[in-house]
């Protein structure tokens, strides 16, 4: 790298640090007492689990009650249940008094299980065992009735000398005041966060619900039987979980109540990792201590949301280096706010890959989620290539020196042109269409050219003899050839040709059958080949039908940014996509790499690939020379783009080794990037289709079990999200600023493009694991299809939008969005139709009939970055009116 983008990159990553520091500024909070009165307490462990009889042994039981021991009066157990049973013996040794739980469920005899050991325990126990909760949220969860557990709570009241009571959350106390009538003391569950209550609110609202108790059962002790805050797990509201809202909570909390002498139990002492099935994921991160025992905050100094911020922060800022400096690797013509904005996305990307892994990483590993975070991870990495792909395309095209390898007309004398043979491959064309092309091929203003025009496989003699005819009254140099079985579809029909060009041919030609050229293209492109490393010399598509109907008007939109912003980049590092209209090879090149790939239904981007590979140069003149036909029917538009992406994905496959730099090639890094970087995008459809069929299923099981299946976690919404709404920003800003269109031709590219990303994603997926499609010609002159053939052409579009507007309505009935978490994975179900609500939107329009394209107004200049300034384009536009 320069100094300046040494120092560009360096700034940054101070700016980053900062903004690390910022966030982790310490908060002063009160110290915790050297003894609290009382923790809820459960013993077991990772790998423990009630409901399938795990339980730990004694001898963990009393390493906990020892760790304890010091720190608190009391205990409060929610069960008696096997082992649970020796608590009381063992909290005696450590001198910790008791509240005895005993578990009250639907199960009736279990249930009476549960009160002969708790009166039998709080008998033998009476040293430490100071009250006892007959049941724990047991109406809240509707286990028993009212009356079943009054008749509980009166026959263990009757049998032991010691206050009881059970335990309910604040409501339900409110609600049924008769429960006190059958109680000794009121034990309330007061927990903010289950409210959506902030932080900054929580104390208060926990003391005025312990007030309003107390008003309303004057003759009645009130114990906060559960009092906490979670250190991990979903927002709710305004309450977030974690482990520095924790512990600033529990400190605040404490401090009020040694103040105003209450009496509570702190939930809890540990973290419970096997409560996530029953509470969702927050139910395992209760505890002040971790599932290991470990403190999971400070008890006396300031409280820092990240204790090792340090840490990640410096691997932020060393990720975002080693980013910046493989960004800005070749980057002598950018400017200095395209640098900055690239080191700046690159430091936003690394510290937010940073601040993902750890969040995601302080939850308690199971199998699930180590398979959840592995594909996370991988997903995380594939979403931040192609979000920095996009960013230096960005960056390139805005502050990038676009024009170096502009190359303007060259004159030279007849004498010095070379002779072009022109190829014109057919299939089943329309007569007049083709021989339309033919008549302006016969008016080009060059000395020496020939035309072999090749129908492949026509049956209709009817379609291809006119043809032949009309090439006769042409004169001798147009040479017409029909073949019935020649294999190799359109590859097959240029080797076909090429094998009959004239010997002393020295550049070939390609143009589709549609194609009417200016009489002007082979005079202004052919010289270039006079310097003898140029093997390629590619003219954009353009298409004179653009004004048809408002189909073709959002189409030619959406073609015009590849042609305008992709195919200019890419000519600055001599990495041009070759596609198989317009353009120019020069046949001892041709001949070399043994012709056209008859493997390949993209043969001609293949070929373009292989010819760089030799180390030739190509060369792109960004001027309109001709102008063709575009798909006349949306389901034709996307068969021609589902072969571009498959035939893309098996150049990928053929070449892998080459574009990945382990086989000997002439290739540059510049090639290979931008080879691998401009399909990445589509190879990102094809993995979104795999994230859109896995959020139907996980959101299916969000609405059937929604304690089980929460939404997924804040960073992992995340993560499409950020990838969806970087590409439309990078779409709209350079379709305006590089593209010239206004804000609806923008809108109309958009919806062309996104209603697509099925095809491609389908396209690629296949592509993956196939490799012998049937290459398709895209029917010219086609009619307009109806409304039913409007959704016959987007059945699988229009089932996908329906089942994700499903979801989102069933996870809206059933769970709402009042947290923020929800409210994010129902924007990604959301984000996530789109696509499919514009593939519907196009194939109707498409269908429809003609609209008038006055709302699409014609298309203005380009524009482009030459000599490091912006200015209007120096390059002719695409479409001259």
């Amino acid at each position: 790298m320069t100094r300046i983008n040494t120092f560009i990159c360096v700034t940054v990553a101070l700016v980053s640090l900062c903004c690390w520091a910022l966030l982790n500024r310490p908060e002063i909070e009160p110290p915790w007492p050297d003894r609290i009165q009382g923790f809820s307490f459960s013993p077991l462990r990772i790998g423990h689990n009630p409901v399938k009889q795990e339980a730990p042994s004694i001898a963990e039981i009393d390493s906990d009650l020892q760790l304890l021991a010091g720190q608190t009066n009391a205990i409060r157990t929610y069960s008696v249940d096997g082992i649970l049973q020796h608590v009381p013996s063992l909290a005696q040794k450590y001198g910790l008094n008791v509240t005895l739980g005993a578990w009250i469920s639907d199960d009736l005899e279990e249930n009476e299980r549960q009160l002969e050991t708790v009166i039998y325990l709080a008998r033998q126990h009476y040293h430490n065992v100071i009250r006892v909760i007959v049941g724990n949220e047991a109406l809240l969860r509707g286990d028993v009735s009212t009356a079943r557990l009054h008749g509980y709570l009166d026959r263990v009241r009757e049998a032991l000398d010691i206050p009881v009571s059970t335990a309910e959350p604040w409501h339900i106390w409110q609600q049924q005041p008769d429960l006190a009538d059958h109680v000794d003391f009121i034990a309330v569950h007061l927990l903010p966060y289950w409210e959506g209550i902030h932080l900054d609110r929580a104390v208060d609202h926990v003391i005025d619900r312990h007030d309003m108790l107390k008003l309303t059962f004057p003759e009645k002790e009130i114990v906060i039987t559960e009092v906490g805050w979670p250190s991990n797990g979903r927002i709710r509201q305004d309450a977030v979980a974690s482990t520095a809202n924790q512990a600033a909570f529990l400190r605040r909390f404490l401090d009020r109540a040694e103040r105003l002498d209450l009496v509570y139990y702190v939930l809890e002492a540990f973290d419970q990792p096997w409560k996530r099935t029953s509470e969702g994921t927050v139910g395992a991160y209760w505890g002040v201590y971790d599932a290991d025992r470990r403190p999971k905050f400070p008890f006396t100094t300031p409280i820092v949301n990240i204790p090792k911020w340090h840490i990640l922060a410096a691997i932020s800022v060393a990720l975002s280096l080693l980013v910046s400096t493989l960004l800005l690797i070749d980057s002598r013509s950018l400017r200095k706010r395209g640098c900055g904005f690239l080191a700046a996305v690159a430091v936003l990307c690394a510290s937010g890959a940073v601040w993902i892994v750890y969040s995601y990483w302080r939850q308690y590993m199971t199998p699930g989620a180590l398979t959840i975070g592995a594909l996370m991870l991988i997903g995380l990495t594939g979403v931040l290539v192609v979000l920095l792909a996009e960013a230096h395309e960005w960056a390139e095209s805005l502050w990038g020196g676009v024009g170096r390898r502009f190359s303007p007309p060259i004159t030279v004398t007849d004498d010095l042109l070379p002779k072009v043979s022109i190829h014109v491959p057919a299939y089943n064309e329309p007569p007049q269409m083709l021989i339309e092309t033919l008549n302006a091929l016969s008016e080009l203003d060059y000395p020496d050219f020939e035309v072999i025009v090749m129908d492949n496989n026509t049956k209709d003699p009817s379609v291809w003899q006119p043809v032949r005819e009309h090439c006769l009254t042409l004169g001798e140099r147009f040479r017409f050839f029909h073949e019935d079985r020649l294999t190799g579809f359109k590859a097959g029909a240029l080797n076909y040709a090429l094998a009959r060009t004239a010997a002393d041919t020295s550049v070939v030609a390609v143009i589709d059958s549609d194609y009417v050229v200016k009489r002007n293209w082979l005079r202004d492109l052919a010289p270039h080949f006079l310097k003898p490393q140029v093997a390629i010399v590619q003219a954009p598509q353009d298409y004179r039908d653009d004004r048809d109907n408002l189909f073709k008007t959002m189409c030619y939109a959406e073609y015009r940014g590849f042609f305008c912003i992709g195919m200019i980049t890419r000519n600055e590092r001599n990495a041009i996509i070759q596609h198989g209209t317009m353009t120019m090879v020069r046949k001892a090149v041709l001949t070399e790499i043994e012709g056209w790939a008859p493997w390949c239904i993209t043969e001609d981007a293949e070929l373009g690939l292989h010819i760089f590979e030799k180390g030739y140069e190509a060369i792109y003149v960004p001027t309109s020379y001709g102008k063709g036909l575009m798909p006349d029917t949306f389901i034709d538009f996307k068969k021609q783009r589902y072969r571009w992406a498959y035939g893309a994905v098996q150049i990928m496959r053929q070449h892998a080794r080459t574009l990945l730099g382990s086989s000997d090639s002439r290739l540059t890094r510049g090639q290979r990037y931008h080879f691998i970087a401009g399909w990445l995008p589509w190879l990102a459809d094809g993995i979104n289709l795999l994230f859109t069929l896995a959020a139907l299923a996980w959101s299916a099981a969000m609405i059937q079990a929604p304690l089980r299946f929460e939404p997924p976690l804040l960073m992992i919404s995340l993560i499409p999200l950020s990838l969806f709404f970087f590409k439309l920003a990078k779409m709209i800003y350079l379709y305006r600023r590089r593209v010239n269109a206004s804000a609806v031709q923008t809108i109309a590219s958009a919806l062309a493009g996104l209603s697509l990303t099925h095809t491609i994603a389908k396209a690629v997926l296949f592509g993956l694991v196939s490799s012998n499609l049937p290459f398709f010609r895209t029917p010219k002159r086609a009619a307009a299809g109806t409304i039913r053939y409007a959704l016959q052409a987007v059945r699988e579009e229009g089932l996908l939008a329906t089942a994700l507007l499903a979801a989102i309505y069933g996870i809206i009935v059933r769970q709402g969005v009042e947290s923020p978490d929800l409210l994010l994975w129902v924007m990604v179900l959301l984000v996530q139709t789109i696509p499919y609500l514009a593939a519907v939107l196009v194939s109707f329009i498409a269908a429809g009939t003609p609209a008038p394209t006055s709302l699409i107004a014609t298309l203005a200049k380009p524009i482009s970055v030459t000599g490091n300034r912006q200015e209007g384009s120096t390059y002719a536009p695409l479409h001259e009116r």
